[in-house]
């Protein structure tokens, strides 16, 4: 298999910063607004913790608890899966 690698600034997780972002994580899913990035964590506020998504086709999660109380949240970065938008709250 050939393999062609581009290195793009504003990529990844760069590209969402200030939106509100779910990070699928190796036990829990997050969400919140991405609000800052280091080499090892991801910095989050309004954070809330996601025990049951329901349906993806619905505009709202069926069981998300907020964790932060008005302050931050940090995720590790090595325990991010998967990332993205979602037209969920």
């Amino acid at each position: 298999m050939k393999v062609i690698l581009e290195e793009k600034e504003e990529e990844g997780l760069v590209s969402l910063l200030g939106k509100n972002v779910t990070l699928f994580c190796g036990v829990y899913i997050y969400t919140g607004k991405l609000v800052g990035i280091s080499e090892t964590c991801v910095k989050l506020s309004d954070a809330c913790i996601v025990y049951e998504t329901g349906s993806f086709e619905t505009d709202s999660f069926k069981d998300a608890q907020s964790i932060n109380q008005g302050g931050y949240w940090y995720v590790t970065t090595q325990s991010i899966e998967s990332f993205g938008l979602l037209k969920k709250s």
